[in-house]
């Protein structure tokens, strides 16, 4: 008798055992710059995402178990990226992650999740080379994804604004002095190359630079008729600021950086008419877009109703659910099976930026194609279509080169 109790004690207890493992939450890491300069990308991604998971966890999870996030602040420094994405690995123990928002944060910490085989989905970083770093035939599998739009489909754009459809001659760049300002300044540099125009000015600012008068007056004697600009928000009205000190007004046209709200805000009337790339406008233009403008709004309340980064709370948004789409695709939280599942995703996935259907294969894990980006403009504290004809072609499917 006391064995049989035993026996059935032992039969609760493995059974309880395994319930409990059933229910554990599927942890994800979402790292980013909460304060800083670069906070409203940070945050709006953040948010973004949050507002997925609780949609997903509202309908049950996945694989019958909730996602619970594990957030840790970068603060936009390539170190402390470093120091959180080990923390999040070894002592949170993530099957996944989703951020990133600086190109040189990325660079530097991406490559334990590389290492550690856990795929992560870059959602804000647009550097180039982001998605390039594990390529064969040294890395057989590349753990590293992305759902922005990388620069060199923003550079190309910014060029063909200026030179194609403006006509302008004469350009000048200023770029910020990080991995990211540096490597989208090569990027334009390149572009520019490409249709024999060799900018009149190249210059450079740093982080929280307050006076952009010596580059400005240089790129003024140059003869610019444009200003190219790769930079974040602060700087960057820093130097609309700085023209209408000099009475020099000429078009900025730029990375899509010169959509956040920390620029907007603090240029003010002097960022009227910037323009840059963006995979997502703040119009409810769509049903899905409708439904996720208004959700953001009611959860977080933002001033005005204005997303303090739009691009980053959508791109944010849509990659939590495509790693959940290959959670369960997958069918386990094993790091490899994730990844092969993102590379061969089945079905169509409904998301703010686009309709995702197949958005990654084993060689190309770029998600956003240039047929999904579009141009911005900013008028009066909002950023809307630069080009009437891209308002009304909206949720294009990426296109396979």
């Amino acid at each position: 008798m006391n064995i049989k109790i035993k026996t059935v004690f032992t039969v609760l207890a493995l059974a309880s055992s395994f319930s409990a493992l059933a229910a554990e939450p599927i942890k994800i890491g979402v790292s980013g710059p909460y304060t800083g300069g670069s906070s409203p990308m940070g945050v709006s991604m953040r948010d973004g995402v949050k507002l997925a998971v609780s949609e997903i966890n509202a309908k049950g999870g996945v694989l019958g178990r909730k996602i619970e996030l594990v957030e840790r602040d970068d603060q936009a420094d390539n170190q402390r990226g470093v120091q959180v994405t080990q923390e999040l690995i070894n002592k949170e123990q993530v099957v996944a992650a989703v951020g990133f928002i600086n190109t040189g944060v990325s660079l530097a910490a991406q490559r334990f999740y590389q290492e550690a085989k856990i795929p992560v989905i870059n959602n804000v970083a647009t550097g180039s080379i982001v998605t390039k770093q594990f390529l064969p035939p040294e890395y057989a599998d590349n753990y590293v994804f992305r759902t922005s739009a990388n620069d060199t489909i923003q550079s190309a754009m910014i060029v063909e604004e200026a030179i194609d459809a403006r006509k302008f001659k004469k350009v000048a760049i200023l770029a910020d002095s990080t991995n990211y300002g540096q490597l989208g300044r090569e990027d334009l540099e390149k572009a520019l190359a490409a249709k024999n125009v060799k900018p009149v000015a190249v210059e450079k600012f740093n982080i929280k630079d307050v006076d952009m008068t010596a580059q400005l007056l240089k790129s003024k004697e140059a003869g610019a008729q444009a200003i190219l600009t790769y930079g974040i928000g602060p700087e960057l009205a820093q130097i609309a600021n700085g023209m209408e000190k000099l009475g020099w007004k000429v078009p900025m046209i730029g990375s899509w950086t010169l959509s956040m709200g920390n620029f907007i805000d603090n240029a003010g009337k002097n960022g009227n008419g910037a323009l840059m790339p963006e995979t997502f406008i703040q119009e409810p233009n769509t049903p899905k877009r409708k439904e996720f403008i208004a959700a953001y709004q009611k959860a977080y309340n933002p001033p005005n109703g204005r997303i303090p980064s739009p691009v980053s709370a959508a791109q944010g948004y849509d990659s939590m659910y495509l790693l959940a789409a290959a959670i369960q695709q997958a069918g386990n939280t094993d790091g490899v099976k994730i990844r092969e599942a993102l590379e061969n995703l089945k079905g169509k996935i409904d998301g703010v930026v686009t309709t995702y259907e197949h958005p990654y294969t084993h060689d190309d894990h770029e998600a956003i194609t240039r047929n999904m980006v579009v141009m911005g403009e900013v008028k009066d504290g909002h950023v809307i279509y630069a080009h009437a004809s891209d308002k009304k072609t909206v949720l294009r499917e990426k296109t396979r080169k």
